[in-house]
């Protein structure tokens, strides 16, 4: 993939034109061929239906997080957002969109460990950039620990959802 515009027919310089890339396509410049094409998941399954125990452990783990915290009100507002995206995404994509340091206060605020009861990978898991570009390139836990190297739009882009 070239980052390189055609040059207009009238130009006296026979010069390419540069333009910026997308993170999309520095992405897929830089590993080629390994690129994982945008993999879609099908709107009626891209939501995790939850059994009716699963639900009450959610509604008794968010009413014991509000009832007895103390604290800021954004990280208990952050932490029952993780709650409610932990059965949809897995836990793997929120150690991808949060730090470890993070991970832990959010479970401490919750009283849960995120790997005890969300799945590895729920059902829009497959739509997150970030796990898609961790499972091409190492172990999942190199990449979220950072020996990976990667680029500050990757890193940005990590959080992002097809």
């Amino acid at each position: 993939m070239s980052n390189k515009l055609p040059v207009s027919s009238n130009s006296k310089e026979l010069e390419p034109i540069t333009r910026s890339l997308s993170i999309t396509e520095k992405i897929a410049d830089a590993i080629g061929d390994r690129f994982v094409p945008e993999i879609t998941v099908p709107v009626d399954q891209r939501f995790a239906k939850l059994t009716l125990e699963q639900k009450q452990q959610l509604e008794q783990i968010e009413e014991r997080a509000f009832t007895y915290f103390k604290g800021q009100l954004d990280e208990l507002e952050s932490a029952l957002g993780m709650l409610r995206m932990g059965h949809h995404m897995g836990w793997k994509v929120l150690y991808l969109i949060h730090s470890k340091k993070t991970i832990r206060k959010y479970e401490e605020i919750l009283q849960i460990k995120v790997r005890d009861i969300f799945p590895d990978e729920g059902p829009s898991a497959k739509r997150s950039v970030g796990l898609n570009i961790a499972n091409k390139f190492s172990n999942f836990w190199k990449a979220v620990s950072g020996e990976v190297p990667v680029t500050k739009e990757e890193k940005e882009n990590r959080r992002k959802v097809e």
